[in-house]
Formats: C-alpha cells, sequence, structure tokens
C-alpha cells in the first residue's frame, strides 16, 4: 500500500515537472527559425492568456506582461542565436506579439526590445556589422549606440518592409518610428505623419 501511494505521489509530481521540461525544451532556441517558433508560442500565450509561458500567474487573453517580454528576451538572447543577427522571421513573430497585446503591463520593455530586435535585423540585412545579441538588445544599452542613424548603406527593401509592418497597426512602436525617420530623414515630421510618407516610397 505504501509503495502504491509513494508511486502515485511520484507520478503526481513527474507530471507538471515533466510538462515544465517540454516546455522548456520547445522554447529553448536551437537556432534562428526555432527562436522565431519559440516567439509564436509567446503570441499564442498573450492571446489566449493560457499556455507554457503563462504557466504560474494570473494572464489575461490579450495581455502582455513583463513575463511575457523576459521570455521574448531570453528567446532572442538564447545561446545558439547569440551572435547571429534577428532574422525575418524572429522579427515578424514580434511585431505579430506587439498586434497582439491589447493591454501592456510590461513597462514599455517589449516596445524597446521589439525596436532594438528590427533594427539588429535592419543593419544586418544591409551588411552592417551588429553587436551580440545580449548586448544590443539589451535594456541597459542605448539603441542610438550601435543602429544605423543614417540612410547611407542602409537597405531600402529592408525599410520598406518595417514601413509595411507598421503601416494601419493599432500600436505604434514610437522608438521604432523614431528610428526608421531618423535613418530616411524625416525625424523633424510628427510621428503621427510618417507613416503615411512611408507611403509614397523610398
Amino acid at each position: 500500500m505504501l509503495d502504491t501511494n509513494k508511486q502515485l505521489r511520484s507520478e503526481n509530481m513527474s507530471a507538471p515537472r515533466m510538462e515544465s521540461a517540454q516546455a522548456s525544451s520547445v522554447l529553448e532556441p536551437t537556432c534562428r527559425d526555432t527562436a522565431a517558433h519559440a516567439l509564436t508560442i509567446v503570441r499564442d500565450g498573450v492571446i489566449t492568456g493560457e499556455g507554457p509561458t503563462t504557466k504560474g500567474r494570473v494572464h489575461f487573453s490579450r495581455s502582455l506582461d513583463a513575463d511575457d517580454a523576459a521570455w521574448c528576451e531570453r528567446i532572442l538572447t538564447a545561446r545558439a542565436v547569440e551572435h547571429q543577427p534577428v532574422s525575418r522571421a524572429e522579427a515578424e513573430a514580434l511585431f505579430e506579439i506587439a498586434q497582439a497585446a491589447t493591454e501592456r503591463s510590461d513597462d514599455g520593455r517589449f516596445d524597446d526590445l521589439l525596436a532594438k530586435a528590427v533594427a539588429h535585423h535592419a543593419a544586418a540585412m544591409s551588411g552592417l556589422a551588429v553587436p551580440p545579441r545580449s548586448v544590443a538588445l539589451s535594456a541597459d544599452t542605448e539603441i542610438a549606440s550601435w543602429a544605423p542613424a543614417h540612410a547611407k548603406g542602409v537597405d531600402i527593401d529592408t525599410l520598406e518592409w518595417i514601413a509595411a509592418q507598421m503601416r494601419g497597426k493599432r500600436n505604434t512602436n514610437r522608438t521604432l518610428i523614431a528610428m526608421v525617420a531618423t535613418i530616411v530623414g524625416v525625424a523633424a515630421l510628427p510621428l503621427s505623419q510618417l507613416p503615411n510618407v512611408f507611403d509614397i516610397g523610398m
């Protein structure tokens, strides 16, 4: 009887641990593709309020909190991708998270991370040197210290892609708009007018 009770306790304890281990494995990228996939799991958690990234806390649907932002940072700065530029798929997943979250309680950390990740992608696509992700995406690193500050050498197709991602979207990332505005030389315009500027082509 004692052995049976022990076995039941062991099975009851191991199930959540196994579930947690499986979630951790899925959310630990081995390359940029798996990092992008892991970010879609964060996105799904933001949309539904359920899933491996919301375990252990109250999480309402369509909300993004500090833990969600921390998950994104952990995925983006995992050892396997630390020295690789942020990919288009990763950046797209971040844009999807931004649009999924109608409520924010992360003190602006996600928007900061999104702007830096997109800048990292844009700079790398333009053939410019980028710092390791742990440096570039850190909350302690100013984006102006490494991101492109002018149009020279910046890939126009990538800028147009960024503009398309931001155009007509509900949640506008002001840091990202200001960065793109600086690059294309229209930083003096009101931020609300910049998406219209992108429509004229570059």
